[in-house]
């Protein structure tokens, strides 16, 4: 069965959101490229859940709100999405820039949240680890660094039209305003990160060029009760490029959770 779509308002914002399957709620929060198209990992986790897939407030075909200032607006917007939709113990899941927004929304309150997986998050700032510069990238150069596998980074797709040309450009504006300065990361996160107090898994790929693996292991250190699994060979997109690895491992988890 195909995946449904529907637009829900949530806090005044209409937001487009993508859903499949049955059983326990499975929260997906995307990345800064956004979420225009069903993915195989999302049927992968969709045999075992209810996958729900927001677009996030200014990306993509969802509104952009006058209160859309930063990370953290968007933390608070996901719990009341979570009201909105009546979802109880949801596992949480989110990758780059929307593993960032998982952690900053479990640190506020892990009352609905039943697992968090992180897959490599942005966030926080590890002395002395250098970053990749995704605003400094050119289209190619992205392509590149996201992935291991040069092969997958020459088959992605690039903007078939004017119309999706401009949803890149929409994503990327807002990925700018939330993450521009400091670069990508909050400095009071790091503050907080003990308050998460469900299991936690963080998925990172081995030669991820964006943000490196290092960052996983300060991420386990400072957040209780969580575990690191380092995908070889992979990028900062394990859920693209290692598709069935790391729905395994996410599967693996959330059962061992239980």
């Amino acid at each position: 069965m195909a995946h449904e779509e529907s637009f829900e308002t949530v806090t005044g914002c209409r937001i487009r959101m993508m859903r499949k399957g049955k059983g326990e709620p499975l929260l997906f929060l995307h990345g800064a490229t956004g979420v225009p198209r069903w993915l195989p990992f999302m049927d992968m986790l969709a045999e075992k859940y209810d996958l729900i897939v927001p677009e996030h407030p200014g990306f993509g075909s969802s509104d952009t709100p006058d209160w859309l200032d930063n990370i953290g607006d968007l933390a608070f917007f996901y719990l009341d999405l979570i009201e909105h939709l009546g979802l109880e113990k949801v596992h949480l899941l989110g990758t780059s820039i929307g593993g960032w927004i998982a952690a900053e929304l479990a640190t506020r309150s892990c009352e609905s949240i039943k697992t968090l997986t992180l897959v490599a998050p942005a966030g926080i700032h590890v002395k002395g680890v250098k970053k990749g510069d995704i605003f400094m990238w050119s289209p190619e150069e992205t392509a590149q660094n996201l992935f291991h596998n040069q092969e997958i980074a020459k088959a992605v797709p690039q903007p078939a039209n004017e119309d999706e040309l401009m949803v890149v450009l929409k994503n990327r504006l807002m990925t700018a305003k939330l993450g521009w300065q400091p670069r990508m990361y909050n400095p009071h996160l790091k503050k907080w990160l003990h308050r998460v107090d469900v299991p936690t898994l963080i998925i990172w790929g081995d030669d991820d060029k964006l943000i490196p693996a290092a960052y996983g292991q300060a991420y386990r250190d400072l957040i209780p009760n969580s575990s690191l699994e380092v995908i070889a060979e992979c990028g900062h997109l394990p859920h693209v490029e290692k598709a069935q690895e790391f729905t395994s491992k996410v599967v693996s988890f959330i059962e061992g959770a239980a």
